[in-house]
């Protein structure tokens, strides 16, 4: 019953939320406990709350092994096409159109960088032409956490909650595209200094091969094989469907049962323990994301974690976004590791490569979050549509259907082919 009014009738929380999740530092204070946030008067025995934990880990996990299901489901249907879109990214407006629609559709930013890297290595583009395909797949690697935000449509208040979390990291890197892509147009500030790291740095082999170290992939490598495994036996292109099929399933088993579970946990000590390590300092949640991010080497997994404790209100979207930015920090620098560990031929515009990723977002940091005029603008945008979306949902499909397809496709047939 409360879930149908919360549907259908007014939304009330948007305003206390926010007020709650905002400082004037741009971080955020801790919300006090309400009913929807926690189950604050159960008092579960503890083996009840041990037993909780172990859920909420196996459903961390399988949400997870979901989100790499789902890459892998993308990279079997379109890899062919994003290759074959690399024969128009000499415009820089192509490129970034290449960056932005190829990520999108084999849904891994590091990925569509290799294919960059090696396309310049065998002398298919320039350096410059790689750029901005680089800055593209920054912005089309957020698509996969709108998915977990999905799940929570049946509820307005959940989905405006989860929605906000969710694309704050879209707006964040659109506003840092918008900035940056027009400087590395005129002065190729990107070019250069990325090139004279790579001119000191190249041949030291100082950092390790983050390969070696990828507990995550390993852990979820069992699931995520047996998908493959079995839809393999089905037809090349159906079988990447079905494998995005099963990954969205899992993701809303995951989701759904992580709401009801945290919804209980994440009372009293539990979530003043959450709120002191993301909510509290900024700088310390961007820490953290930028920390979890290297251990999971995937921003799309360490920014789909978070959308279900924004989507049941134990973290507000102004929470959510400090760890986003430390996200995205955080896998340029799995990139960098893998690039000193390279050889051969294009291992040198592979390391200018990753160093291009990483000097970018350092930038982004700098200009839109340490600076507090450009701050609050990601969440705002974030938030509004999040709280559109709630009310008209197809207003979600027409934004990402628009601005990560429609935009990119016509920008390449447009300029690239025509």
């Amino acid at each position: 019953m409360a879930e149908a009014t919360s549907d259908s009738g007014p939304d009330n929380t948007h305003h206390k939320g926010d007020a709650a999740g905002r400082t004037s530092s741009g971080g955020s204070a801790p919300a006090p406990p309400t009913a929807e946030n926690g189950a604050g008067d159960i008092r579960l025995p503890t083996w009840a709350k041990a037993l909780g934990w172990f859920g909420v880990a196996g459903l961390i996990y399988l949400l997870i092994c979901a989100v790499s299901i789902i890459s892998r489901g993308f990279a079997g249907l379109g890899s062919d096409a994003a290759h074959a879109m690399f024969a128009f990214a000499v415009n820089p407006w192509v490129g970034l159109s290449v960056g932005v629609l190829g990520t999108v559709l084999i849904q891994s930013s590091t990925t569509t960088t290799a294919i960059a890297v090696t396309a310049v290595g065998s002398g298919v583009l320039p350096i410059q032409g790689a750029i901005p395909i680089i800055l593209g797949a920054n912005v089309g690697t957020t698509v996969t956490t709108s998915l977990v935000a999905l799940t929570f449509i049946g509820d307005r208040a959940k989905f405006r909650r989860a929605l906000g979390a969710s694309t704050v990291h879209d707006f964040y890197n659109w506003l840092a595209l918008l900035i940056f892509f027009p400087i590395e147009l005129i002065w190729h500030p990107l070019q250069h200094i990325s090139g004279a790291l790579t001119h000191a740095l190249y041949g030291t082999d100082w950092l390790p091969n983050p390969a070696h170290f990828n507990f995550i992939r390993a852990a979820t490598g069992p699931v995520e094989h047996a998908v493959i495994h079995v839809t393999s036996h089905i037809s090349s292109t159906l079988g990447p469907l079905f494998t995005i099929v099963i990954g969205a399933a899992l993701i809303l088993v995951a989701v759904r049962y992580l709401g009801k579970l945290l919804k209980l946990l994440m009372v009293g000590r539990a979530r003043d323990v959450l709120i002191k390590a993301v909510g509290r300092n900024p700088y310390l949640a961007m820490a953290s994301g930028m920390g979890v991010t290297v251990v999971t080497q995937s921003s799309t997994i360490t920014t789909s974690v978070l959308v279900p404790f924004a989507g049941t209100g134990i973290l507000t979207p102004a929470q959510v976004y400090p760890v986003v930015v430390g996200s995205n920090l955080g896998t340029t620098f799995t990139v960098v590791f893998a690039a000193f560990a390279g050889v051969g031929q294009d291992a040198k515009i592979g390391l200018q490569a990753a160093f291009v990723h990483l000097v970018y977002n350092l930038f982004a940091i700098v200009g839109i979050y340490v600076i507090p005029l450009l701050r609050p603008l990601p969440l705002f945008c974030a938030e509004n549509l999040a709280l559109i979306a709630s009310k008209h949902r197809w207003v979600l499909a027409v934004y990402l259907g628009a601005v990560f397809i429609a935009l990119p496709a016509l920008v390449i047939v447009l300029v690239g082919v025509v």
